[in-house]
């Protein structure tokens, strides 16, 4: 008989945490640029200088989390979160508050690092990224229904991080000390699958570039372009990442079903018009739909895209490297969406964003054809080698399951 799947909350718990930071964007450029003396676009470089100093901890740490220690690095970044946001929070001065910010954002980016190591490990890779992204989702849209709320200045958003850094903590000590398989151990193992992982890598860079910069400079469209209040905006924002955890759901409940190459091509293609149309929008019915509409979308792509880099390394390394290449282009956007619209307009800029995610869709559906064509592959021939070797049921006992390759390709 086959254990039972078990849900590894702490894992869930630690990549919301990491991943928060992303979601709040819009309201910590917005703050930013409302509570202190800097203009939009030095507000944007703000934002961009967080999201690039998490993703340089993913970079630093995509080979090095079992070398350190899964535990004791998620204890770090959460520490680092902690302290970096929370001291941003409280701080008035501009360069304490830069500071603030990059040491979070290493903070974050070292706690999803440890988070996709960990997940790309698990049987299931795509139904636990799900359960992540809804729960980031629905944190995130709890922190835009309260923010408003609270007043003006800076802390609020930077504030709600850091709390929940320091919630989630007590939770690594659930964390396994040691790699959970057997591929994780061999510190000399090469990188498989280079060109399809490099590929991916470039292309997530430029997705989550296209993605950030109309997140980044969503909150100035609606208070700005579609003249709506505050609340109006982050009541939609709130709505927009419900709708997301529809989509998260439907995409856990489809799970393999759709294939790779349908969710991220297809759906990179209706990101496209979707940020087309918010980017356009002159009123709230308009917004509320590009918006809405987007955020439904856009978890449901990414949660095949995390899972589609799981499934090319058992060890989680390229899990790491493509996420912190989107982290790259994640880290990029608010300065670029701000240049675009402060030079040609927020309509214009969301034409180029749509035609650039058009571009990147084709590699991308490419790369997800090839990798199921690889693991139907793989499949097949452990199955002829199952057929001619016999192998003592004391032995398959005693190795750890190994990942489930239809759901770690998905």
């Amino acid at each position: 008989m086959f254990a039972p799947r078990t849900t590894p909350w702490p894992l869930i718990a630690l990549f919301t945490a990491g991943y928060l930071a992303p979601y709040l964007l819009p309201t910590v450029v917005g703050r930013l640029d409302s509570g202190l003396p800097l203009s939009p676009t030095q507000a944007g470089a703000v934002g961009s200088a967080l999201l690039l100093s998490s993703a340089s901890a993913g970079f630093l740490l995509a080979s090095r989390v079992d070398r350190f220690g899964a535990r004791r690095l998620a204890r770090i970044g959460l520490t680092l979160a902690l302290l970096g946001y929370g001291g941003a929070a409280l701080a008035h001065a501009v360069p304490a508050i830069v500071l603030g910010v990059l040491i979070g954002g290493f903070g974050s980016g070292t706690a999803t690092a440890v988070a996709a190591t960990r997940i790309a490990a698990q049987r299931d890779p795509h139904r636990t990224t799900t359960a992540g992204l809804l729960g980031v989702s629905a944190l995130a849209g709890a922190v835009y229904l309260t923010v408003p709320h609270l007043g003006p200045g800076h802390g609020q958003p930077l504030a709600a991080i850091a709390l929940t850094a320091l919630a989630v903590w007590p939770l690594t000590g659930r964390i396994p000390i040691d790699a959970p398989t057997v591929e994780s151990r061999r510190p000399a193992a090469r990188l498989p699958h280079r060109r399809p992982g490099l590929a991916l890598a470039a292309c997530m860079l430029c997705w989550s570039l296209a993605q950030n910069s109309l997140w980044g400079v969503s909150g100035r469209i609606g208070l700005t372009q579609a003249q709506l209040t505050e609340a109006t905006v982050g009541a939609v924002f709130a709505i927009a990442l419900g709708a997301g955890l529809l989509g998260v759901t439907g995409a856990g409940a489809l799970g393999p079903r759709l294939g790779l190459a349908m969710p991220i091509g297809a759906g990179t293609v209706l990101i496209a018009g979707c940020i087309a149309l918010s980017a356009s929008a002159t009123d709230l019915p308009t917004f509320a739909t590009g918006e809405i509409a987007w955020n439904t979308i856009y978890p449901i792509v990414l949660s095949y895209v995390i899972g589609l880099a799981a499934s090319l390394d058992p060890r989680g390394r390229w899990a790491v490297l493509v996420g912190s290449a989107a982290s790259l282009g994640t880290a990029a956007g608010p300065l670029a969406g701000s240049v675009l619209s402060a030079q040609a307009g927020f309509p214009v800029m969301g034409a180029v964003l749509a035609v650039g995610l058009l571009v990147v869709s084709v590699p991308m559906t490419a790369v997800a054809l090839g990798r199921l064509t690889r693991t139907s592959g793989e499949i097949a021939e452990t199955s002829e080698v199952v057929e001619v070797v016999e192998i003592p049921l004391d032995t398959v006992e005693a190795t750890p399951a190994a990942p489930d390759r239809l759901a770690a390709a998905t």
